[in-house]
């Protein structure tokens, strides 16, 4: 007769292989909660990025205009620099100013009005533009305040006012900043802000 061998169970595999089950059960759970919270963080980023851009909107209203639209005319503020100030005692550092004017849409001129020069007291010292003129389509204008004119201040600016027959892109308005007394030299640049729609 024949010799029947019987093999018990052995429990402690099933209990090892709910574990295992378990651990990933856990895992995928941490996964997805991790996943969630990055999407919920990232629907408060886009709601704050909205919220503050709706802001800069009502601050800012010429600027949001002007940015996302056309316009028949502005007036525009660029910050300037006749100098600097350098090392512990504040010594002056003379630049060089250059403004310059560019026409952005490609197939309308604007009619430049007024070019002034004010000081950090605000003050008129200059008027760059004696009579109006047209700047055409993609074309650009520049006035070069020299080195040795500190008239301006470290707080100088220009206002500049322009037309147009038609609602054109708005213009570029921007001054660069030079001095190239030192071995390295410097340079910067500032751009125009809106301040007014005509």
């Amino acid at each position: 007769m024949a010799n029947l061998t019987v093999r018990r169970a052995q429990p402690w595999r099933w209990t090892l292989d709910a574990a295992h089950w378990n651990d990933h059960r856990i895992e995928a759970d941490i996964e997805k909660e991790t996943v969630m919270n990055c999407m919920t963080r990232s629907r408060k980023i886009s709601v704050y990025l909205k919220i503050l851009l709706l802001f800069a909107m009502i601050i800012f209203p010429g600027t949001a205009r002007s940015e996302t639209g056309l316009s028949k005319g502005q007036t525009i503020y660029v910050p300037a620099y006749s100098h600097i100030y350098y090392g512990d005692r504040e010594q002056p550092f003379n630049l060089t100013i250059t403004l310059s004017i560019r026409n952005t849409d490609m197939e309308n001129p604007i009619t430049l009005l007024s070019v002034n020069y004010y000081d950090s007291e605000g003050r008129l010292v200059q008027k760059c533009l004696e009579n109006s003129f047209n700047l055409a389509p993609l074309s650009s204008t520049r006035y070069v305040i020299k080195e040795s004119d500190k008239s301006g201040g470290s707080g100088a600016s220009f206002i500049i006012a322009w037309k147009s027959e038609k609602k054109v892109s708005q213009p570029i308005a921007e001054t660069i900043m030079i001095s190239t007394l030192t071995q390295q030299g410097i340079s910067f640049s500032s751009r125009g802000v809106v301040i007014r729609e005509h």
